[in-house]
């Protein structure tokens, strides 16, 4: 019912920087909260931020003053800014919505992105 691509991955330097975006799509009634998690290897996926659709954020600690998640509404998609890059920044980076559908609307689920390679050499 709802579909969430990911886009902005790839190979980065440190210090360099990388925006990703996650856009949604489908028979949407209503998304709530939207965020970014990510999964290094041999490591369990982690937050890195959510926002709410009233623009309230939410960051992991490690990943404070270097991210910035926002998000456009009226376009359903969410992104992520990433400053200061560092190699432990190295993951697949998951987009997720709470949302709703047109044939569930009083009922919310969570939905997951495919996942995009973040990269960030030394």
């Amino acid at each position: 019912q709802v579909q969430l691509v990911e886009s902005g991955g790839g190979l980065v330097q440190a210090g360099g920087s990388l925006r990703l975006s996650c856009a949604a799509s489908g028979s949407i009634f209503r998304i709530n909260a939207m965020g970014w998690y990510r999964q290094a290897p041999g490591k369990q996926r982690e937050l890195v931020a959510t926002i709410t659709s009233g623009g309230n954020t939410n960051y992991a600690d490690s990943m404070k003053g270097r991210f910035t998640i926002s998000r456009d509404n009226s376009k359903n998609t969410v992104y992520l800014q990433m400053n200061s890059l560092k190699p432990e920044d190295t993951a697949v980076y998951y987009c997720n919505a709470d949302a709703s559908t047109w044939a569930l609307v009083k009922y919310d689920s969570i939905y997951w992105g495919q996942g995009t390679q973040v990269t960030v050499s030394s």
